[in-house]
């Protein structure tokens, strides 16, 4: 086993505690702020400002440091019209009688369905990969540990970035979502996480009248 090498920690900055709380309120306002959006503008987005998101993304931490994840940026219109045609085969089935009603009447105060014109509108498709196993060199499989739970963080922290940096996000999960790696032409050990389309919101876009649920509900001191 290879011996852990270890540097003193120099990029830690300590606050006074004053300016934590300042600086954790103005976070908290600032995230949310943040809503899930349907409706895109195509305006072009400066490719710089997601290279700098997926770095962000990419200073996750993760399960033995092995960094499972992989993300594809779509912005040619031809790939991103598969990328719908695909998706919305599988949303009809969905819709169509794959989801239970329960399921159904969950998702019913969202307005959603199989038809999804955004995977072609914004400017941006960010096809996340989980890698189940990595490939070494010699091309023997390397086990990766925690991957849902890694690129699951990798990916909080790049709609995070996104927001941060004035664009809007929409996490789009068809399933089953196989094609995306056909498409893409991605290797056997990846599997499609999830989509994430970026981009601005549209002139005139709407979104749903929604709480999310107070501090009392989502956490216990003990």
């Amino acid at each position: 086993m290879t011996q852990a090498k270890y540097t003193t920690l120099t990029e830690y900055s300590e606050y006074p505690a004053e300016e934590m709380k300042r600086r954790a309120v103005d976070f908290y306002a600032n995230i949310r702020r943040r809503r899930t959006v349907r409706d895109f503008s195509d305006r072009p987005v400066p490719r710089e400002i997601i290279d700098n998101c997926l770095l962000a993304a990419g200073t996750a931490p993760s399960g033995a440091n092995q960094q499972p994840w992989h993300f594809v940026v779509v912005s040619d219109r031809a790939i991103k019209k598969q990328i719908r045609e695909a998706a919305e085969e599988e949303e009809r089935a969905f819709y169509g009688g794959r989801a239970s009603d329960e399921w159904l009447e969950a998702l019913a105060h969202l307005g959603t369905d199989e038809h999804k014109p955004f995977l072609e509108i914004a400017p941006y498709l960010i096809v996340i990969f989980a890698q189940n196993y990595g490939i070494d060199d010699d091309g023997s499989r390397i086990k990766h540990y925690y991957v849902s739970e890694s690129v699951g963080i990798a990916t909080g922290m790049l709609i995070a970035a996104v927001h941060n940096a004035g664009l809007v996000s929409l996490t789009h999960t068809p399933s089953p979502m196989g094609f995306l790696g056909k498409i893409l032409n991605r290797p056997p050990n990846e599997r499609a996480f999830l989509i994430l389309v970026v981009g601005y919101p549209a002139e005139d876009a709407q979104v749903p009248v929604i709480t999310k649920k107070s501090l009392d509900d989502i956490a216990t001191f003990v």
